[in-house]
């Protein structure tokens, strides 16, 4: 295929606009899958991504499609996931494109991540070609949405397709922009070979397969490449197209986007980011990769049997190859054993990664409550960075604790202004600004901990406005807190599992409800067992549960008052020694009921 007959691009969109099912029609109209293998979410493979109805994880697809010129074409769809958590997955597809579609439902319009995304697009200086779906819907409101989009970017909105992925409806318009619109790839097929990757998978048989898009030169069956961050070199098992199935060919060129199985068995050998040359023949520089992204939310993972800890260390290596964005190194626990402190790029991606580890590699897991990374200065003078509240100095040795804010944007109807501000104001919440988009919608903004949004945050934003709401956020600065550390004791010995670091106005409120929480998830044993919340030594909630009571006087059936005295004495100091001598067993619910703190 000549360079000029090639497209790549990628569909960006927010949560639920019916990006998947424009990409399920693309494949339709250009017969890449025939009826009869068609299904919906076609390119949305995991189980986990169909069930929750989110894409997830990149994936990329050729297809063939002759326009109206009479010219045929190649296009390389690369899928991008629209939840905030996986920004991360939608920069790196765009690295490997020209252009972008961008997918804007008729009855919600611009939201916050339509926005986010398409500023990662502009970024990488990418076409944009813009689409709004769902006209089939009643409340759909195209032209005003077609305005908005003119307003936002400076489109003609007469010029925008408007479709309905699910009927099918103008998608051809779609194809025709994508070929008219979107420039095609530049490179020389003759230069030496650089090639990014941008995605990898494992295959248990192939090694690493790593997802490629060519910027220059070309790659054969026999080509013995080299990695040039790593200097790894590799003979290619195969190398092939995505049609969506993986399909070999025999060889891949400039502009072109497909996979080669590298047969490397090591992750660390094979980072996504990385450039592809050849060994023979190397490229003077390596393509600019991009930065990967800093985890913002921390958590122990924990095998539920201890034996199982080199089968999660094998998983836990495996899944960083499908997803980069994962962190993690070992740690030990008192309260659990051996295990690994990950890093989130957000608590539904953490959600994603257990629910992962659990189906596909068939562990049974723990998972603690998450924490943040803050910033502490020593008396001394040094600075250290914890993410986990065990790693917290005792307060003697602490001279100031910083903790990271975002900034969130949150579009909303001018309904529910007031209930947004009473949720992000008793959050610990600095309003920014406020922009008015029209008579009906608005745009917050404002500064926040991020440790104040990490738990349900989303869920209480939703329910507030009745769904309508949508929301953001990115980085914005470290800023000086007094944040102490809760510690749970549970018959007099710490948990450190169970710890949590929290701003000293809340301590008391958090310290009582995780007390009432494990009351009710810790079983009874046979002798009192006292939990507590402490700040340092001072206690500051405690409660008991009680214990359960054997009746010893059953065998009794008349006799002296003394005999029964006798052995309720004996059942007294039984209880007593237990009571030093036992230990209690924390159950995984425990470990959960801390991130309910705030449902009550």
């Amino acid at each position: 295929m000549r360079i000029e007959n090639i497209r790549n691009f990628s569909i960006i969109a927010h949560i639920d606009h019916g990006k998947s099912t424009l990409a399920d029609r693309l494949l339709q109209l250009t017969h890449t899958v025939s009826e009869r293998k068609l299904q919906e979410q076609m390119l949305d493979s995991m189980d986990l991504e169909r069930e929750k109805g989110v894409t997830i994880k990149a994936s990329a697809v050729r297809m063939t499609y002759e326009a109206e010129d009479g010219e045929v074409y190649e296009l390389n769809l690369i899928d991008t996931p629209g939840h905030v958590d996986f920004s991360y997955e939608v920069s790196r597809a765009l690295k490997a494109c020209e252009g972008a579609l961008l997918v804007v439902d008729a009855t919600q319009g611009v939201e916050a991540q339509t926005l986010a995304n398409l500023y990662l697009a502009l970024e990488q200086d990418l076409e944009i070609v813009p689409v709004i779906n769902k006209i089939d819907l009643a409340a759909a409101q195209p032209d005003e949405v077609a305005q908005e989009l003119e307003d936002l970017i400076g489109i003609d909105a007469l010029d925008i397709p408007r479709v309905s992925a699910k009927e099918g409806t103008n998608v051809e318009q779609v194809l025709e922009a994508i070929v008219r619109q979107m420039p095609p790839p530049k490179g020389d097929p003759d230069a030496p070979l650089r090639a990014l990757i941008f995605d990898s998978h494992y295959d248990p048989y192939k090694g690493v397969v790593a997802y490629v898009r060519v910027f220059d030169g070309r790659i054969g069956p026999r080509d013995r490449l080299l990695l040039m961050s790593t200097g790894a070199v590799t003979e290619p098992l195969e190398i092939g197209v995505f049609r969506p199935d993986m399909t070999p060919v025999k060889e891949l060129q400039a502009g072109e986007v497909g996979y080669v199985a590298t047969g490397l068995k090591s992750v660390r050998e094979c980072r996504v980011g990385d450039t592809f040359t050849l060994a023979a023949n190397p490229a003077a520089e390596p393509l600019p990769g991009f930065q990967p992204l800093k985890p913002m939310v921390f958590a122990g993972v924990y095998p539920a049997v201890a034996e199982d800890y080199n089968l999660l260390r094998d998983a836990l290596e495996k899944l960083q190859l499908n997803d980069a964005s994962l962190v993690f190194q070992p740690e030990t626990s008192q309260a659990l054993g051996f295990g690994f402190r990950c890093g989130f790029l957000g608590l539904f991606h953490m959600e994603i990664i257990q629910e992962r580890l659990e189906r596909e590699y068939d562990l049974d897991l723990v998972f603690t409550s998450p924490s943040v990374e803050y910033q502490v200065t020593l008396i001394d003078g040094s600075e250290i960075i914890i993410d986990s509240p065990a790693e917290l100095p005792t307060p003697d040795q602490i001279e100031e604790i910083r903790e990271p804010w975002m900034e969130i944007v949150v579009f909303t109807p001018s309904d529910y202004i007031g209930a947004v501000m009473d949720l992000v104001t008793r959050r610990r919440g600095e309003f920014k600004n406020q922009e008015y988009l029209d008579e009906r919608r608005v745009l917050l903004t404002y500064y926040i901990p991020l440790s104040e949004i990490l738990t349900d945050f989303y869920n209480e934003l939703k329910a507030r406005t009745r769904g309508y709401a949508s929301l953001d956020y990115s980085f914005h600065e470290y800023r000086a807190a007094d944040m102490v550390k809760l510690d749970l004791l549970v018959a007099g010995q710490p948990v450190d599992a169970l710890s949590i670091i929290v701003h000293a106005d809340q301590a008391y409120a958090k310290g009582q409800k995780l007390v009432s929480k494990m009351k009710k998830v810790i079983p009874r044993q046979q002798f009192d067992v006292a939990i507590q919340a402490a700040i340092g030594k001072r206690v500051i909630s405690r409660a008991n549960v009680k214990a359960l009571r054997k009746n010893v006087l059953a065998k009794c059936y008349g006799g002296d008052v003394t005999r029964k005295r006798k052995l309720l004495e004996k059942q007294k100091k039984g209880k007593k020694r237990m009571k030093m001598i036992g230990s209690v067993e924390i159950p995984q619910e425990a470990f959960m009921s801390v991130l309910q703190l705030e449902e009550d």
